[in-house]
């Protein structure tokens, strides 16, 4: 995607217009009190329809013209995301494009999460596609409603779910550079980059081993931003712009969604515009190795011995398990600055999502009261984005023993997202707090306010995390 492309607005949010439609909130422990209050005739068409206040109904009260003037919304008792999400739906299935484009909707609440379920259910990728007869309600934001967060985590998951869906022939290690350089421009700070030989020359040897054989020259991005006196927080995200397997290629039928294999590189930016957008406390440090994994001439090799920026020499065991090789030299080059709180995100492994399945990422940490700390929170109304701890199961390092190097990328064991976290556990410091998620990044299917394609798994997880660990800031 070009950089041009990237976008960091809110696009549900109503400008002026001239008819404004109220929504009431109501739940199922207030619904007879409500309908205890209204006229004969809106009983029987409460009753003709079926409306109860069930999450995702609504309900439309008219002037006496027929116009809309009221819309009762059913919610869950603790107002979710998913509740914004199905009202949004609900709303844009029974009004015309005509009345949507002349009238916007409001809520006389402060809930947040209900207007973020709201923006995130108007996402729509639209980069390739003519999209101007779709219809898009559109939401004032509630005075009383904060804002600043609500636009920044619909332009964070947006941002995760436009840089994971565009094809790669338009994010390559270029455009994914062009979108940390102009993110990190929006909150005035600089892009680093080394690429190329400079990876050589620089230590960064298995980055540039994995994409040496793309003409789209590998390269490892670096940004910071904060107050060098807060905790340094670092995040480091696997930037596969495609995967082909290299020469252990991958079936047709596996490739197909290898344009999603930068998603780790997609959730650290979103995570990154998110902390630093609601300015949490925190001195931040950005990696992304960013590479193609292709196949030429001078690809790396299965059983080739690759040196690493920690020292230690990799046997090759699998060229599809590239992922953990460029994380590797980023994770040591991460340590060598003494972070207090190291996390990565990667599209690691295919065994994840067998034990997993889709929508639920596995964390793994050499702190378990951290990775704890981040499951228990991420299953919460506010958060809804649970994640699971699986074990950094020491017994099973010996299968990463090699008889010609010192340790294997693969080794020979069943535990495969295991073996993947216990190889890049090698490359931490011993004294570093570390997080590894293993995520998805893609909805199979679609649902309310998560659409097929791109998307966020265990990012808003972390934030919660890292906000009530370091601090919330409060933008009214």
């Amino acid at each position: 995607m070009p950089a041009k492309k990237i976008k960091f607005f809110a696009p549900f949010i109503s400008a002026e217009k001239n008819h404004h439609i109220e929504i009431v909130l109501i739940h199922k422990g207030t619904f007879e009190k409500w309908l205890s209050k209204q006229d004969s005739n809106v009983k029987t068409q409460i009753s003709e329809q079926g409306f109860n206040g069930d999450t995702g109904q609504i309900f439309i009260i008219r002037d006496n013209k027929g116009k809309a003037k009221q819309v009762i919304a059913g919610t869950s008792d603790t107002l979710t995301i998913l509740d914004g999400s199905k009202l949004y739906d609900a709303i844009k299935d029974v009004f015309s494009l005509d009345k949507l484009k002349k009238s916007s909707f409001y809520i006389k609440s402060d809930a947040d999460n209900l207007h973020i379920g709201w923006g995130l259910a108007a996402y729509k990728f639209n980069l390739y596609k003519d999209d101007s007869k779709d219809k898009k309600p559109l939401l004032m934001i509630c005075d009383s409603a904060n804002e600043k967060r609500i636009k920044a985590f619909v332009e964070s998951i947006c941002l995760i779910r436009d840089l994971i869906n565009t094809p790669a022939n338009d994010m390559g290690p270029d455009e994914l550079e062009s979108a940390a350089r102009t993110l990190s421009e929006k909150h005035k700070t600089s892009l680093s980059v080394k690429k190329d030989k400079e990876l050589i020359e620089q230590n960064f040897p298995m980055i540039y081993e994995v994409g040496k054989a793309s003409p789209r020259t590998p390269r490892l991005l670096e940004f910071t931003w904060g107050n060098k006196k807060h905790p340094k927080v670092t995040l480091v995200g696997k930037g596969v712009c495609f995967d082909t397997g290299g020469l252990d290629i991958k079936p047709s039928q596996f490739m197909l969604t290898m344009k999603k294999d930068m998603g780790g590189a997609a959730h650290v930016l979103g995570l990154a515009h998110m902390i630093m957008s609601l300015k949490l406390p925190i001195n931040l440090r950005v990696l992304i190795p960013a590479v193609e994994n292709s196949i030429s001439g001078n690809s790396y090799r299965p059983s080739d011995i690759i040196n690493s920026r920690k020292g230690l020499s990799v046997e090759v065991g699998n060229t599809d398990a590239e992922g953990r090789l460029v994380l590797a030299d980023a994770l040591s080059y991460a340590c060598e600055d003494k972070p207090e709180l190291l996390i990565d995100f990667a599209t690691l492994t295919g065994a994840a999502r067998i034990a997993l399945g889709y929508d639920l990422p596995a964390i793994f940490s050499n702190n378990d009261e951290i990775a704890q700390a981040i499951q228990s929170q991420s299953a919460s109304d506010d958060v809804d984005d649970p994640v699971w701890q699986l074990p950094l199961w020491q017994p099973y390092r010996k299968d990463l023993d090699s008889t010609l190097a010192d340790i294997s990328s693969t080794g020979t064991g069943k535990a495969g997202a295991t073996n993947a976290a216990l190889f890049l556990q090698e490359f931490i410091t011993k004294d570093t707090p570390w997080i590894h998620m293993d995520v998805y990044a893609w909805e199979q299917t679609g649902k309310a306010g998560r659409p097929k394609g791109g998307a966020d798994t265990g990012m808003r997880a972390i934030f919660a995390f890292l906000e009530e660990r370091y601090g919330k800031y409060s933008a009214h």
